[in-house]
């Protein structure tokens, strides 16, 4: 059995298709002419009419492989879906009528086309032509003597079609909106705009024997109320039981705003079941397809505007069916996608294992009944898993092995807070509508490690297990929150003060604190508070994904935190860094502590190059405001840079006195906005990082290309600024970056809104033991990189063009019960270049692409390999370095709608895909 369903969608959705057909047809923006059609779970068949029309009503020629549309065009089509791509074989256009409504018997090869003149036609289905044999309105009116035809006037005919005459005609005084014969033959049940249900008997037609109104309530003047009209209705019989009256509408008008309803009466019950959406048409299923057989009805199926539900006739209760098919993917907005292809093959499986237990209450236990068509994956798919984040906080894990998506699992990261209590402190107050909104999402399908981002600058690691477990969550507040000191510019023979030693341009690394689980902020700090109240208790936890840690940002002198930007998480390194408008954090969250957290400007150290500056060598007395206090310097170094004087505190600093802030430098300079986190900017605003920056007086090509849309100035009054550089992207793994490296140790690159890469290494004990008790430590900075326009991507490939994977852990149960014949170890996949160094060499290639450029270096040396401009006009939001046809590329997706690619080598992709508006170019400038 296959349900058929049409897509009604308003003009003002212009949609272009590039997944059912394959390609983009900016001519064709509607979806009005679609048709779907539904089977068991996978299978999903797609036709769309050449014309366009909006499809009206669907007819199936059960058990022979046709569908009859008719469409908005006063159009029928007949349809053949026994071939593998469903095609029309036959189109009947009605030039002088318009259609209304179409019957077709079971096994009947004559087709009922009623028109808008109140005329009937039959057209035969094998020639797919008009017999010629009319029924006039007039002539079943006027005649005195099958087939039952309802007028909207509320006439209702009885035509003999053998005798071409009528047997009797009803005349009733509310307008007919539908009739529903009993299997006898012997009564019928009209609906009517009153909200009124009338039973007929043939042997009196004079007048209705029964009349009721259900939703119909009788006022103190012995009035009964007025109702909605009653749209549709379904009279169906049954063996066991009364029969069920089924029906959409007719509800008092008593009150304003009342959701759409579909009423069944079965007996003496009535039952009301509400939508979420305007029901579009609803039909019944029964277990035999003969209209003079007892029906005995199994299930209700509904289409609403957004959705399609099921509904259980065998139960009581009439659960609805969970349904297999995302009718609705926006059930809450969709905040983030991600994407992921080649997962491992027992990942989806275990998906839906896990996601079946946890179905809602109150489903039907029942399979889905509609189960026509066969489904496989074919020969060529590969799993293939879309994660989507949504406002409300839920994550959802779909199977996009085929075109049909499949919901896999389910996540609330709501759950992992208390909820929010009017008059609960200042945190609650200043939560947003939707504070649990995922912004981003990190997955490691092989370690199977999940990572999420919330609008409210907060974090929440899961560890995916099959069994269930009681825990309790602990909790990292981290204080990333730039803050300005008073700043005396240095002399000669000193260092700034919290600067690392100019030799070794090295971070301060936080010092490693243990937390214990719901630990909150320093005393001297206690009125910094997150957004949200991690649960300080012991929960139990279903077998699925189980929040291990949550890390939130806090509050700092009334200002909020800012949101995150960026994170990467490493299964290997069991390390998670994440970064914002205010700078850098990473996390061990194997023990649980913070490693780093500092400002950008921190993690420069003497190698900043952009020589931010102050106005003046005197003390400074005022505040930025939250921004970084620069002052002259004039020492120099090996790379001639100076030192930054300015720092952010990090969790062991102490804040300064905040005082008024600083109005920027110059008419040039913007007034800097704090935003919150219920506030994220648009990309282009976040990705030109929050802040305010000048360059350098510079005489090479190289920092006249860096100062793309910044000052040129050379005074050096136009060029002193105060400066706020976002962390826009993040990578683990195992890469060069020092010119001195012989072995490629662990490392993170870091890539900030200026256009800056800087490359953090680390060391990080190999033995499981070592690693629980040892504590993870930050090496000097090593390469220092420039590029044109906020950082977005990393890749890195070996001298022979093959693109080099982060090491991860494999999976381990973390609740599994402990085998002494096989003890738990952790086990690693490490994809290191240093293992390949005697088949193609030392070192490897370092792919960086930012919002405006990309650029290809040789490491250890750090030499430029190939610089290509991607655009001008426009900028990149997304890049990603990938395997494509054998090959890499690195693929680019614009702000003006454009896809390019860009082959590794320097050669660009021949290939362009205009995701634009109906009219755009075709051909991104760059």
């Amino acid at each position: 059995m296959f349900l058929s369903c049409c897509y009604l969608l308003p003009d003002v959705c212009e949609t272009e298709q590039t997944l059912r057909d394959g390609a983009v047809k900016p001519s064709r923006p509607f979806l009005d002419s679609d048709v779907i059609r539904l089977g068991r779970p996978g299978v999903d068949c797609y036709c769309q009419h050449e014309s366009g029309a909006a499809v009206l009503q669907l007819q199936f020629l059960i058990n022979e492989g046709a569908l009859v549309t008719a469409c908005a065009d006063d159009t029928l089509h007949l349809w053949n879906l026994r071939q593998r791509r469903p095609a029309v074989l036959h189109s009947l256009k009605f030039n002088r009528e318009r259609i209304t409504f179409c019957h077709l018997p079971f096994q009947s090869k004559w087709l009922y086309v009623g028109t808008e003149r109140g005329n009937t036609h039959i057209v035969n289905i094998e020639s797919f032509i008009l017999s010629g044999y009319v029924i006039m309105w007039n002539k079943a009116i006027e005649l005195p003597a099958l087939l039952l035809i309802g007028f909207e006037s509320g006439t209702v005919v009885q035509w003999d079609l053998r005798g071409k005459k009528a047997d009797f005609r009803i005349y009733y005084d509310e307008a007919i909106h539908s009739v529903s014969w009993h299997h006898e033959g012997k009564q019928f049940m009209c609906s009517h705009s009153d909200g009124s249900l009338t039973l007929w008997n043939l042997r009196n037609t004079t007048k209705p024997f029964q009349v009721t109104f259900p939703h119909g309530k009788i006022q103190k003047d012995a009035r009964k109320e007025s109702c909605k009209p009653i749209l549709k209705v379904e009279y169906k019989t049954s063996r066991n039981s009364e029969p069920f009256v089924i029906f959409s509408g007719g509800l008092s008008y008593d009150k304003a705003g009342r959701r759409p309803t579909l009423t069944i009466m079965h007996g003496k019950a009535i039952t009301v079941l509400e939508m979420d959406h305007p029901i579009v048409e609803f039909m019944v299923l029964c277990e035999t397809p003969y209209n003079n057989e007892v029906q005995d009805p199994y299930a209700v199926v509904v289409l609403l505007e957004k959705d399609l539900i099921v509904v259980d006739l065998t139960q009581s209760n009439f659960p609805v069916f969970e349904n297999p098919y995302p009718m609705d993917v926006h059930e809450s907005p969709v905040t983030c996608t991600a994407y992921f292809a080649d997962c491992p093959p027992d990942i989806i499986p275990i998906l839906y294992s896990i996601g079946a237990k946890h179905k809602k209450t109150g489903y039907s236990h029942k399979e889905w009944p509609i189960s026509g068509g066969t489904w496989t994956l074919g020969s060529h798919t590969y799993p293939e898993v879309i994660i989507t984040g949504h406002a409300d906080g839920s994550i959802k894990f779909w199977d996009a092995s085929a075109i049909t998506l499949q919901m896999l699992y389910k996540i609330k990261t709501s759950k992992v807070f208390d909820k929010p209590k009017p008059g609960d402190g200042r945190s609650a107050d200043l939560v947003e509508e939707d504070p649990f909104a995922v912004q981003m999402v990190s997955w490691c399908p092989h370690s199977r490690i999940f990572c999420v981002v919330g609008i409210s600058a907060h974090i929440i690691l899961y560890r995916f297990s099959k069994h269930d477990a009681n825990t309790q969550i602990v909790s990292l507040d981290v204080r990333l929150q730039c803050e300005s000191d008073d700043v005396i510019t240095p002399s000669e023979n000193e260092n700034p003060p919290f600067c690392p030693d100019s030799g070794s341009h090295s971070p301060q690394p936080h010092h490693q604190l243990p937390v214990s689980p719901n630990s909150g902020a320093p005393d001297s700090n206690r009125d910094s508070v997150p957004y949200l109240k991690v649960k300080d208790r012991v929960v139990r936890v279903p077998p699925g994904y189980q929040a291990e840690l949550v890390i939130q940002l806090l509050w700092v002198d009334g200002e909020p935190p800012q949101q995150i930007t960026t994170l990467d998480i490493n299964s290997a390194y069991g390390l998670l860094a994440f970064g914002n408008c205010n700078g850098l954090a990473i996390v061990d969250y194997l023990q649980k502590t913070i490693l780093l957290c500092m400002s950008t400007l921190e993690l420069y150290g003497a190698a900043d190059p952009y020589q931010r500056l102050t106005r003046s060598p005197r003390r400074n007395r005022q505040s930025t405001s939250g921004l970084t206090e620069l002052s002259d310097n004039q020492q120099s170094t090996d790379m001639e840079r100076n030192h930054v004087n300015g720092h952010c505190t990090s969790p062991t600093s102490q804040p300064c006195t905040a005082g008024k802030p600083r109005a920027p430098g110059g008419p040039e300079g913007p007034r800097l906005t704090r935003r919150g986190p219920g506030r994220p900017p648009f990309r282009k605003a976040q990705s030109a990082a929050c802040m305010e920056i000048s360059l350098p007086v510079s005489h090479t090509e190289e920092s006249r290309e860096n100062s793309f849309s910044r000052s040129r100035s050379s005074s050096v009054s136009s060029i002193d600024r105060d400066t706020k550089e976002a962390v826009t992207t993040l990578q683990f793994g195992e890469f060069y970056g020092r010119k001195s490296d012989s072995v490629a140790p662990p490392s993170l690159w870091v890539g900030t809104s200026l256009g800056v890469v800087v490359v953090i290494p680390m060391s990080i004990p190999t033995e499981q033991e070592d690693r629980l008790e040892e504590p993870v430590s930050i090496g000097p900075n090593g390469a220092v990189l420039m590029l044109k326009g906020s950082v977005l991507r990393f890749g890195f490939l070996d001298l022979t063009g093959v693109l080099i994977q982060s090491p991860y852990e494999c999976w381990r149960d973390p609740n599994a019960p402990d085998d002494p014949d096989r003890p738990r170890r952790r086990k690693l996949v490490n994809f290191s270049p240093s293992s390949s160094q005697e088949a193609c060499g030392e070192g490897h290639l370092a792919v960086v692409c930012t919002e405006r450029q990309a650029k290809v270096f040789l490491m250890p040396s750090q030499s430029c390999l190939f610089v290509h401009n991607i655009t001008e006009s426009s900028f990149v939001l997304r890049a990603d370095v990938v395997s494509l046809c054998n090959s890499v590329c690195l693929a680019c997706f614009c702000a003006n709608g454009h896809i390019m690619t860009l082959r590794a080598g320097g050669h660009e992709g021949s290939s362009w895909w205009s995701c634009g508006r109906p009219g755009s170019s075709p051909h991104c400038p760059g």
